[in-house]
């Protein structure tokens, strides 16, 4: 229950932060936006349409089409972030002003709508439209839900430039890949880690000096090699991205012959790893 409340409030602030970028930012300064909302920010910029009516009726639609790839729960809690997002596209109409700078503009705007759609994520929601599609490709692909959604939101960026210009659709551009950048610290994690993989003939040796200097839990793996088929121990751990350094460091100063690779972690699901520095 206390899960369910903090998700909703969090759903909440981030369905009005969305919506405030939109009327804010991003309206009074012609830019647009990508997925559904730049097809109802160009709606209205044609037609003068509701983007609060035409977000809501693109976006259930494609729900009733989307919702089949997702958990019950998260299914709801898109429907609800559809209904407040236009709800808030309603109210916060007219709030904002049209910026002098709009390079200026557009990295507000990418920053308030890239943490609207991140906030609904870690929800455990979406915002309907092509994050449906990036959250399919993502569950499916592992690919990136910002990376995926950047690469949907430029083809309806590409489309609205004849309506926007060439040099506001550029501006957008920024905008929406600064968002993708906020969504991806969102979902992921503002720390960026890396998995170290370490093989040396003086293990013992480096496995106590991490584990004194550094405070990190390694995990030792049984390996045999493919030419020489001997068998040796891998050292395996996960480290923020600063630590790199430090670690590469106490390598060269222990073993500079060790066999060293480095892999960023996409995510991680057990918070007990980290250690006493974190």
């Amino acid at each position: 229950m206390q899960r369910n409340i903090r998700d909703l409030i969090i759903l909440i602030a981030g369905s009005f932060i969305l919506s405030f970028g939109i009327n804010y930012f991003v309206i009074p300064n012609q830019l647009s936006e990508g997925g559904v909302f730049g097809i109802t920010i160009v709606t209205y910029y044609l037609f003068e349409w509701s983007p609060a009516l035409v977000n809501f009726v693109l976006n259930t639609s494609l729900v009733a089409f989307g919702y089949r790839y997702f958990t019950k729960r998260t299914t709801i809690y898109t429907v609800i972030a559809i209904i407040l997002n236009s709800l808030f596209l309603h109210i916060t109409v007219g709030w904002g002003e049209a910026m002098d700078d709009r390079l200026l503009a557009a990295l507000f705007a990418g920053l308030a709508v890239g943490l609207g759609i991140g906030m609904i994520f870690r929800a455990g929601g979406t915002t309907g439209g092509t994050t449906i599609l990036a959250n399919i490709m993502h569950k499916l692909f592992g690919t990136s839900v910002g990376t995926a959604m950047l690469a949907l939101d430029i083809l309806v960026i590409v489309g609205s430039a004849f309506v926007i210009g060439r040099e506001r659709a550029m501006y957008t551009l920024i905008s929406v890949y600064i968002g993708a950048k906020i969504i991806d610290m969102l979902i992921e994690g503002a720390e960026e880690r890396s998995a170290v993989m370490i093989i040396s003939e003086k293990n013992i040796q480096l496995l106590n000096v991490i584990l004194k200097q550094m405070s990190r839990g390694v995990t030792i793996m049984e390996a045999q090699g493919g030419y020489s088929r001997e068998n040796r121990d891998i050292l395996y751990l996960v480290i923020n991205k600063r630590e790199i350094v430090q670690l590469r460091k106490l390598i060269e100063d222990n073993d500079p012959n060790a066999y060293v690779t480095v892999h960023r972690v996409q995510e991680i699901f057990r918070s007990g790893y980290k250690g006493k520095n974190s």
